[in-house]
């Protein structure tokens, strides 16, 4: 009798297993190991041990980048009033648009004939490449001959939430995996007591396409990115519960994890292996991230270089924290700021009075941030990213046909400037061109495709080759399209 029972319960479990391994046959059972394999390279599979200190992978070739920090502007600043000086722009302000830049076009709310808008900045140049940046950027005036500037980027959307997944995701919809998560997919963590890929957004404000920009997508879960706080707590619940002292939370981990394992070896979901990792690395990171969160351990000249207010949900901050984690061998770094919608429908929303407030938010600390990783000697091998999801049109909205109250530019995917610096990239280099007017790419456009290629190919990775397994197909960050920059490459 009891022969018999072990032989049902092994049945049981046997059909179990194959009911699930049909269920997630397309993709998800036996992905991670898949995944390594059809990457092209020597990948070592994550360890989910908390016995080594680092857990990594190796890259396709000898990387010029070990991180990545992106600054995201969401709402897209006009490059108009930053780094594109038009002097025809400002002759042709309250001008009638020409039908020719308008037929065939799609805009946000732009409607019947728009009237040109001439910018609202001056210009002159700076450093010993001569790039022209506006007023509006004092302190980042010092810092050109430190970047390259891709003058002539472009994209596929000109509406927040697709531009947004589009530059994070490498598509439109929501569902892919994040630009980090593929980075801590493919280069695993440089320290197992933080997450690979952490989040940091100003203020209470989310970008439109939400926090799906930093989800891991069809990727196990482990690689999804992890929002901190630069007020308060970093991590929600980072604290043990009253009365759990630290041996028995370790314990009840541990017991955890054991039970995870051994459901694991009946039901063979990657995503339990996922769950072992988080558990552990959230048990961690209690200690390691107050620690590097605590901006109140630097000293004063460093605030007073960032402009820095500990206790406050700022950018600054966040800035000043994405240099700590930097140091502390973070892959991939997140900002966000938002509110850079210029549309001229409010007073937030204005160029004389919102647009201007948001430069005077990040304009300090940006600078700051690349002169503290140049003086540390950290620039050399972290890649620091600077650019909204699109660009701004040289003509102004016309939300309904009506002229807007205020000085404001409607979406335009055709033309935008990013900039990158450290990691890889020449100093003080210009790359693409636009017309005279600002509407067009005239010279060496960059596709946001190239772009994502590029920077993974800083980080040692042919984009072509870092792939995933999903619903019968392989993929990867820049779906089918992009090429890297080469001419940046330093």
């Amino acid at each position: 009798m009891e022969k018999l029972l072990k032989e049902v319960e092994k049945a049981e479990r046997e059909a179990t297993t194959r009911r699930y391994f049909l269920q997630q046959s397309i993709g998800h059972v036996g992905a991670m190991a898949l995944g390594g394999m059809l990457m092209g390279c020597d990948a070592f599979t994550k360890s989910t041990s908390t016995d080594s200190k680092d857990s990594f992978r190796l890259s396709h070739f000898a990387p010029k980048a070990k991180r990545v920090i992106f600054l995201h502007m969401s709402g897209a600043p006009s490059q108009l009033e930053l780094f594109e000086n038009k002097p025809l722009l400002r002759d042709l302000d309250g001008k009638d648009c020409p039908q020719s830049l308008l037929e065939g076009k799609r805009f946000a709310f732009i409607v019947g004939t728009p009237q040109m808008l001439g910018p609202y900045a001056e210009f002159e140049q700076y450093g010993q490449t001569g790039s022209w940046v506006s007023h509006h950027m004092p302190y980042f005036q010092s810092a050109v001959d430190e970047v390259t500037f891709l003058r002539a980027m472009h994209t596929d959307e000109f509406n927040h939430a697709p531009a947004q997944l589009f530059m994070h995701t490498g598509g439109p919809r929501t569902g892919r995996p994040s630009f980090g998560s593929w980075v801590t997919y493919g280069l695993g963590t440089e320290n197992a007591n933080l997450p690979g890929f952490i989040v940091l957004a100003s203020g209470d404000a989310i970008p439109s396409a939400g926090k799906s920009i930093w989800g891991s997508g069809f990727l196990p879960s482990q690689y999804q990115g992890v929002q901190c706080r630069s007020e308060g707590d970093p991590v929600l619940y980072i604290g043990d519960p009253k009365g759990m002292p630290r041996d028995l939370r370790k314990a009840a981990i541990q017991t955890i994890s054991e039970i995870n394992r051994v459901q694991h070896q009946e039901m063979g979901d990657p995503e339990i292996l996922a769950r072992i990792e988080q558990y552990e690395l959230a048990f961690r990171m209690q200690t390691t991230v107050p620690e590097a969160m605590d901006i109140t351990r630097e000293p004063d000249y460093i605030h007073q270089l960032y402009g820095t207010t500990p206790g406050q949900n700022s950018y600054a901050n966040n800035c000043l924290l994405a240099r700590r984690l930097a140091e502390r061998g973070v892959r991939f770094i997140q900002l966000y700021h938002a509110d850079w919608d210029t549309h001229g429908s409010s007073q937030n929303e204005a160029l004389e009075i919102g647009f201007v407030n948001r430069c005077r938010e990040t304009d300090q600390a940006t600078t700051a941030l690349l002169t503290d990783l140049k003086q540390r000697g950290l620039l050399d091998d972290t890649l620091v990213v600077w650019g909204g999801e699109f660009g701004r049109t040289p003509m102004a909205e016309n939300r309904g046909g009506k002229k807007a109250p205020y000085r404001g530019r409607d979406h335009h995917k055709e033309a935008f400037t990013m900039w990158m610096a450290g990691g890889g990239v020449k100093q003080g280099f210009s790359f693409g061109e636009t017309d005279e007017i600002g509407y067009y790419g005239v010279k060496d456009r960059v596709h946001v495709h190239d772009l994502q290629a590029t920077i993974l190919h800083l980080l040692g990775f042919d984009h072509e080759k870092l792939t995933y397994p999903f619903q019968g197909r392989n993929f990867r960050l820049t779906d089918v399209h992009g090429k890297v920059v080469k001419p940046i490459l330093a």
